[in-house]
């Protein structure tokens, strides 16, 4: 009963206040909540923190890895992963509203967007129109291989397959340093080569690192104009 009482007082001030006054033993504490009823969660959400360090590396964790943890079943394992999923889904579907990416600023924070969460590296193409309207965004790799390993034949395949006059690519580097690497520059050309021979321009390849990213076309580490005869 006492708990009880607790859960709904936590629930009532979130609706009040909204999280920014909560620490964030309360915060996994309301989740938590919602994966594992009539029980304590504040020792869970206290072990959780330990293990990981931060609410932010918690919800970034991997089902196994939040197995790990003393008193998680696969309820908690499937639920916190969801969270940032979910997360992630919501900004992509908000970026959608722009449309028209014709500017770097523009297609560079719809691009961050597809990367809120992602602890490994990902590779996104991002394909538009002649008018810079978004054809679609989807994911081309993902996992602990670097950039060198982009399916160059499944790229231009999305690309031809939804019609785009241009594509951009975009990858992350979860190290946190948002520098080309030569096998990103040297995966940029290559992929150019193949967009160009189907007249599709790789206008840019964007490197993200955190909430930061840098374009390779304004670093000067790959120019569009050498390899497509539309420029």
């Amino acid at each position: 009963q006492l708990h009880e009482g607790h859960r709904a007082r936590l629930k009532k001030r979130f609706l009040t206040e909204g999280l920014d006054n909560f620490d964030e033993v309360h915060v996994l504490e309301l989740l938590l909540f919602y994966a594992v009823p009539r029980i304590d969660t504040k020792p869970l959400a206290r072990s959780l923190l330990d293990r990981f360090g931060s609410l932010a590396l918690v919800l970034e964790a991997t089902e196994e890895e939040l197995m790990t943890v003393p008193g998680v079943g696969e309820n908690i394992a499937t639920f916190l992963p969801l969270i940032t999923a979910a997360g992630r889904y919501y900004r992509r579907q908000k970026a959608d509203r722009q449309g028209i990416l014709d500017s770097l600023e523009k297609y560079g924070d719809y691009l961050l967007n597809m990367f809120y969460g992602k602890r490994n590296e990902a590779v996104y193409l991002l394909c538009l129109d002649s008018k810079f309207k978004v054809l679609c965004c989807r994911e081309v790799g993902e996992g602990d291989a670097n950039c060198v390993n982009v399916p160059i034949r499944k790229a231009v395949e999305i690309a031809l397959s939804t019609n785009a006059t241009m594509v951009i690519m975009a990858h992350n580097h979860p190290s946190g340093i948002a520098l080309p690497s030569r096998e990103d520059i040297d995966t940029t050309e290559r992929l150019a080569k193949a967009l160009g021979a189907m007249d599709i321009i790789l206008a840019d390849h964007v490197v993200v690192a955190d909430d930061d990213y840098i374009s390779m076309v304004q670093s000067r580490c790959y120019d569009p104009r050498q390899f497509s005869r539309l420029l």
